[in-house]
């Protein structure tokens, strides 16, 4: 009885099929904001962090690059045949997320994973976020 109430009110609501862009938008600027901060590229920088020049330089095109691809991946997603290319645009930047954040988080060398889910909630959200988008594309409703 009572589940059968639950279930008509969860019919009434609205779907947002939007919502998508409710992440997208923050962690896009988040990345894009990373990259525009290591602008003019500076290697005093990177010997800072323990890099290379030549990954100091990557990062700031990676960051760039997934800060980008996850908004236009979205916006090719309105466009219908633009469909596909924008859903592997929206996976390629959610992987490429991934992949910059694992290292951010590798370079801070925690002592234990705990560490990492108990006091580092910025680079845990930003890893989630592009998990989801690496593992959900455009099919994020």
């Amino acid at each position: 009885m009572i589940n059968l109430e639950i279930k008509k009110i969860n019919e009434k609501l609205p779907d947002f099929k939007g919502s998508n862009w409710l992440i997208r938008i923050p962690l896009s600027l988040v990345f894009i904001q990373q990259g525009m901060d290591k602008i003019p590229f500076d290697s005093s920088s990177a010997e800072a962090y323990g890099l290379s020049s030549i990954i100091w330089f990557l990062v700031i095109i990676s960051e760039l690059m997934a800060g980008f691809g996850l908004l236009f991946g979205g916006i090719f997603r309105t466009f219908g045949f633009f469909n596909l290319v924008g859903d592997l645009v929206t996976r390629f930047s959610g992987t490429i997320m991934v992949g910059i954040i694992s290292g951010v988080i590798i370079i801070s060398n925690p002592d234990s994973f705990l560490d990492v889910v108990l006091y580092d909630h910025i680079h845990l959200m930003l890893y989630c976020g592009g998990l989801f988008f690496a593992l959900r594309g455009n099919r994020a409703n």
